[in-house]
């Protein structure tokens, strides 16, 4: 698909819960996979890949004023083209809460995993940014909250780590992977099979 805003899916004012959804193969000026404008939906076991933002950038999600939940989401392979900003995710004025969520092989301009401005604070939790480019997280203006979390730049943070994650080829982890029981080690956080919580979409 190929629109203006939100070349997968385009949300205006609106909270939809998404599950088990793939936004794949899709273009717009800004928010390649989705935009969102003043709308926090919740986002569970979503893929977004492969989308494009030809000019404002975003080229998996573009949010403005928005303040969605993703867990369990990857948002890979995703591109900002023309001087675009936040080949991931282009955060505008918002305030999004990240879970579980591996952001990987995204390029842009500026902030090839997130670029954050007009004071966006994402807090992010048991997540992977890595092997974006330029880089992970530009901020402009911004101060994102991350915790137990695998990031390719040394960020302050209880539990964050920059190791190599290990990935195989749909973004799970390999055996030896350092994001394996490295999670928040709370009980509220373990995996389903009683070990602690894994960094990444894996840690179910």
């Amino acid at each position: 698909n190929t629109a203006n805003h939100g070349g997968g899916m385009y949300l205006d004012n609106s909270n939809p819960t998404l599950t088990h959804v793939t936004i794949i193969d899709n273009s717009a000026d800004d928010g390649g996979g989705m935009r969102l404008d003043h709308s926090s939906p919740t986002l569970t076991y979503v893929t977004i890949s492969d989308n494009t933002a030809n000019q404002a950038g975003g080229g998996g999600i573009y949010l403005n004023n928005s303040s969605p939940t993703l867990a369990y989401v990857t948002i890979s392979e995703n591109t900002a083209n023309q001087g675009g900003q936040g080949g991931g995710m282009r955060l505008l004025s918002s305030n999004p809460i990240l879970s579980h969520v591996t952001i990987s092989g995204n390029t842009a301009e500026d902030g090839g995993g997130m670029y954050l401005r007009s004071s966006s604070n994402p807090t992010l939790t048991n997540s992977i940014l890595w092997d974006n480019t330029p880089e992970s997280i530009y901020i402009l203006s911004g101060t994102p909250l991350i915790t137990y979390s695998d990031i390719e730049v040394v960020w302050e943070g209880d539990g964050n780590i920059n190791l190599d994650p290990l990935f195989n080829e749909d973004y799970t982890l390999q055996e030896g992977s350092p994001c394996i029981d490295a999670g928040n080690p709370h009980l509220w956080y373990q995996d389903l099979d009683g070990t602690l919580s894994d960094m990444g979409i894996t840690g179910g």
